[in-house]
């Protein structure tokens, strides 16, 4: 199947303004993703005829929206290939996810010098949270580098796994370099150590497929608005006996079972880790998104995008004065870059915006990664489903003009 990418761009309203006087060219997908006008159909049709609150009302509105609601947790398991819905957790995004396991899984067992593994390349997403338990609990964070190209060679992270080591917690795509992490070695390797893998999925499963069941990870986080979806949306997937293990992240309303002066019961999984008023609107439309993304098929997705990262590594190569961050052969869309000169990135940013080009520049939430580059600041350059060809080379003229104004 090929995809009509005229017809998907035809689906996203913002790509038919202007900025700067200039069509939008959007390239900051890495960040967060534009939204279909299905998912803005479904969030406007959720808060206008069929919003109320969900799981606490015998009533019409509140079993309508309780059916939509709960009926994502299994659009996301068949997204992910979970063997149950069960093993669903519905939560804000990845942030909230990688948190529910530091506090509910990871902190009630790891004492001072236990070990958690991580990549230079995480997102902070994925560090702070194992800082807390440094600073609270005296847990040690081991680093495993990338090579000179990019790439997380999947042995080194496997030999950084000691007898203390209780977590290996890792991305499956690098939100910088746009590294595609072999995170299925990682998993098999880091298991027969008896060590269980968190894998931070926010920006691979908007540009792959991903099976779960295939990776044999015990988490998988991901985020709704990267995914076509709306913001404050998201969930973990946890294998069941990891589940059995976690304790509640938060208390509140749905995720118990009985409430006393003196006692309390949790729900059953996954209720037990879903505490208060959830985020109802967000993750009916994040189920609409995923839909809309399985309906292009991910396959499809992985393909064009593919050759749009080609095309575009050929145009930036052809810029001498242009220095990529990242070189791998598993690379996805995304692309940061430095000019030569005293250009800084937000200066870049600035022209580039001007031409109606939106990039990223800054850290990208990579502090650590920067620091092992020898940057503090890059631009990102990073695609979606709805790019083309002809916006790359919207980018290149855009970068063009900053090199005659730097250089």
């Amino acid at each position: 199947m090929n995809l009509d990418i005229a017809k998907i761009r035809a689906d996203f309203p913002i790509l038919s303004r202007q900025v700067n006087g200039k069509p939008l060219v959007y390239l900051d997908n890495g960040a967060s993703a534009q939204k279909p006008q299905v998912v803005i159909d479904a969030i406007t049709q959720a808060y206008s005829q069929e919003y109320a609150n969900v799981h606490r009302g015998l009533h019409y509105l509140s079993n309508l929206a309780t059916e939509k609601y709960e009926g994502v947790r299994g659009t996301i398991a068949r997204f992910l290939n979970a063997g149950s819905e069960e093993e669903i957790i519905m939560n804000s995004g990845t942030t909230e996810g990688i948190n529910m396991v530091a506090y509910g899984w990871a902190m009630p067992r790891m004492e001072a010098g236990d070990e958690i593994v991580l990549s230079i390349m995480e997102h902070h997403a994925n560090i702070v949270p194992w800082h807390f338990l440094r600073e609270r609990q005296g847990v040690v964070i081991k680093w495993v580098e990338t090579d000179a190209r990019g790439d997380l060679d999947p042995q080194k992270v496997i030999d950084a796994i000691g007898p203390k080591t209780k977590l290996v917690a890792i991305t499956h795509m690098s939100n910088v370099l746009g590294t595609v992490v072999d995170v299925k070695a990682i998993t098999a390797g880091a298991h027969a150590k008896g060590v269980p893998v968190l894998v931070d999925g926010s920006q691979a499963a908007v540009h792959m497929p991903v099976d779960v069941q295939d990776i044999g990870c015990d988490f998988y986080a991901i985020t709704g608005h990267k995914l076509y979806g709306p913001s404050g949306s998201g969930a973990i997937y946890v294998r069941r006996e990891r589940m059995d293990e976690m304790r509640p992240f938060m208390g509140g309303g749905d995720m118990i079972r009985d409430v006393s002066r003196d006692n309390v019961t949790w729900n059953d999984p996954p209720m037990k880790f879903e505490a208060g008023t959830p985020g109802i609107v967000q993750m009916i439309g994040l189920g609409v998104a995923l839909d809309y993304m399985t309906g292009l098929g991910m396959q499809n997705i992985a393909e064009y995008e593919r050759s749009l990262r080609n095309y575009a590594r050929d145009r930036l190569a052809g810029l001498n004065w242009v220095q990529v961050q990242g070189h791998s052969d598993s690379k996805g869309a995304i692309f940061s870059f430095t000019l030569d000169g005293a250009a800084h990135a937000h200066d870049i940013s600035t022209v580039l915006d001007k031409k109606g080009v939106a990039v990223r520049a800054g850290a990208h939430c990579c502090m650590p990664l920067m620091e092992h580059l020898g940057q503090n600041a890059t631009c990102r350059a990073s695609f979606g489903v709805y790019n083309t060809s002809e916006e790359v080379d919207v980018l290149i003229d855009a970068l063009e003009l900053c090199h005659d104004l730097f250089s």
